[in-house]
């Protein structure tokens, strides 16, 4: 073997190992969910882990999370709307937490057939609040200006879909059909475990949910999702579906990171350019973890729709 020969081995070698290690990985199946808090639900395209809090005869919110962390994002504001009688219901998206890693792409409307499936197998009927958190918020717009009838309130928590997002490795990932799929398996994992400890080491997060955020790399199938919804629901335009909500008197609270670097606050002025009713709160000292580093500040956001600052 000649020594080019050798070079490009080991090249292909290191090329290839990230994408066998995620296939290493083990599945999310029912031993992974032994432990997990919650129900569950065979839907259309797979098991959906979801928890209801508070009492059965409260105002309903139904929340959606983002891109990378799963329901657990809305345990602390879940449980302070419960408790002053809200019924709340969460829900990991698929890909994501206890849910299934279905094949298919990523789009918007991969997501709505999710919610919409769940809130059919819950008999949710009535209208309620709707929560969505960064790529949620996204999900969430796209189902409101869908389901005008069903929704009595959209609430957006550092919304994606308003630009400034992606960037940098995220944006590269998105961009690059080959290489991209390499980065989120080589590169991003190392990425996604440093800003996993940092919410424990510097925001202040317990190390249980640090934990449990770093711990999504550990099941086959979360990678290729990120990648996936960067690709489809994250890559789709927003203006349209904001425009219409505007229209339509829908009452609309986006609330805002003003240290966030993922959703940038200047995103606020883009939404109020879409849709000048949205009522919009501003979290001083919060980045874009905010649900899980600021919960009190949102639920006051949540409950009290008048625009604030802070």
């Amino acid at each position: 073997m000649t020594w080019a020969a050798l070079f490009f081995g080991l090249l292909l070698a290191a090329a290839l190992l990230p994408f066998i290690a995620e296939i290493r990985k083990p599945p999310m199946d029912e031993a992974a969910r032994a432990k997990a808090p919650g129900r569950f639900a065979g839907l259309s395209r797979g098991v959906t882990h979801f928890r209801w809090y508070g009492p059965p005869e409260g105002p309903v919110t139904v929340c959606v999370h983002g891109l990378t962390t799963p329901s657990f994002v809305f345990d602390e504001i879940a449980l302070d709307l419960a408790g002053r009688g809200h019924r709340v219901l969460v829900y990991d998206l698929y890909g994501r937490g206890y849910s299934d890693r279905p094949d298919g792409f990523q789009t918007r409307d991969f997501f709505l057939r999710q919610l919409q499936d769940l809130l059919d197998h819950e008999g949710v009927r009535r209208d309620f609040t709707l929560v969505g958190y960064s790529m949620g918020g996204a999900i969430a717009t796209t189902y409101a200006a869908l389901h005008m009838g069903r929704v009595r309130r959209l609430v957006l928590v550092a919304p994606a879909g308003m630009g400034g997002f992606p960037t940098g490795l995220f944006l590269w990932m998105r961009n690059l059909p080959l290489a991209g799929d390499w980065l989120i398996r080589a590169v991003y994992p190392r990425l996604h475990r440093k800003a996993a400890l940092s919410l424990h080491r510097d925001q202040g997060v317990s190390a249980d949910v640090a934990a449990a955020q770093a711990g999504q790399l550990d099941h086959r199938g979360f990678l290729p999702a990120v990648l996936s919804s960067l690709r489809g629901n994250l890559a789709e335009p927003m203006e349209g579906d904001h425009r219409k909500i505007g229209e339509t008197g829908l009452p609309v609270t986006a609330i805002w990171a003003v240290q966030d670097r993922a959703v940038p606050i200047r995103c606020m002025g883009v939404l109020a350019g879409w849709n000048r009713d949205v009522r919009q709160v501003q979290i001083g000292q919060a980045g874009h973890w905010l649900p899980l580093t600021h919960p009190r500040d949102v639920v006051a956001a949540i409950l009290d729709p008048q625009p604030i600052t802070g």
